[in-house]
């Protein structure tokens, strides 16, 4: 939560300084684990302030994303099955509906 602070600070110094139509297309929680009360705490917050911003899809704590920079792959070159990778593809099906 802290990071999230100081990333909205540095958009909003962008926004006044730089480019003023800078926005959030969204906010995507990651490395969530389920079995962490932290985890569902962050995110209930997290949701509750950004509200429709936070997308639906959530990327979990996962090895194979964990191990494919390891061996120099990306992820959906290195297990395109994994829970991590089938995450980041529901993702960017999120993105492009957004931005339509």
């Amino acid at each position: 939560m802290e990071g999230v602070s100081q990333l909205l600070s540095t958009i909003r110094l962008i926004q006044k300084n730089l480019n003023p139509s800078l926005g959030i297309i969204g906010i995507l929680l990651t490395m969530f684990d389920k079995r962490v009360n932290l985890s569902t705490q962050v995110a209930k917050e997290v949701r509750r302030y950004f509200k429709e911003k936070v997308f639906n899809t959530i990327i979990p704590r996962n090895i194979k994303l964990t191990e494919a920079p390891s061996f120099g792959k990306p992820i959906f070159l290195y297990d395109i099955r994994s829970p991590g990778a089938m995450s980041y593809l529901n993702l960017a099906q999120e993105v492009v509906e957004r931005s339509l």
